[in-house]
């Protein structure tokens, strides 16, 4: 975020806090019974604790994005079937995005929100030599990731063991040879990345007129 805010899961949107929207579409959706919130520093659980859904426990992540879902996953309590996996940053999220996932996830053990690359994409090879790539099966991954938990759990006991990073949750998944699910989102789910990304999402956010 360039300095732009102190912190950018917490920075106003739309008249509340970027966190809060993406809590509220949970809460909303009904498909969560337990939520855990992973935090930086003490400062941001304190701000967290005041937007989460209930029963909500607040857990220290880690170094890298997957050391925090570990630590998520490691707390959850023993009852839990299903983890959804969300990035804070990406408050566009709806309730019926997540309905839909839960429906998917008891069939299938594991689906991600995703959308298409419409994009032409080129591979740069050096020296100016570029190569078309097919975007027909091409997708991009968004958040929710969602899975069964003794799936996941499974998935990232072997990136452990073996010591491999991964950029998704899927990706710990397609390590164990399991098949995910793809749900196509066909509204805005753009990730709070840069400065200019909040007036994009403000404006989305704006009640239509």
């Amino acid at each position: 975020m360039a300095g732009a805010v102190p912190d950018k899961v917490l920075a106003p949107l739309a008249g509340r806090p970027v966190f809060a929207h993406s809590a509220a579409a949970f809460a909303a959706s009904g498909v969560a019974d337990f939520y855990v919130v992973v935090y930086r520093d003490r400062s941001q659980m304190t701000a967290l604790s005041a937007f989460a859904p209930t029963p909500t426990l607040l857990v220290r992540g880690g170094r890298e994005r997957q050391d925090s879902v570990a630590a998520a996953l490691a707390a959850l309590p023993g009852d839990i079937g299903y983890v959804f996996i969300h990035d804070c940053a990406r408050p566009l999220i709806l309730p019926e995005q997540l309905v839909a996932l839960n429906k998917i996830v008891r069939r299938e053990d594991a689906v991600v929100l995703a959308h298409r690359v419409t994009d032409t994409i080129k591979e740069h090879r050096g020296n100016g030599r570029l190569r078309n790539v097919d975007r027909s099966h091409l997708w991009a991954m968004e958040t929710p990731q969602v899975f069964s938990k003794a799936l996941i759990t499974r998935a990232y006991a072997r990136l452990a063991e073996r010591r491999l990073r991964v950029t998704d949750d899927a990706a710990a998944v397609e390590l164990l040879g399991h098949p995910v699910a793809l749900l196509e989102n066909t509204h805005p789910n753009q990730k709070l990345t840069s400065p200019r990304d909040l007036a994009c999402l403000e404006f989305l956010l704006a009640p239509a007129t």
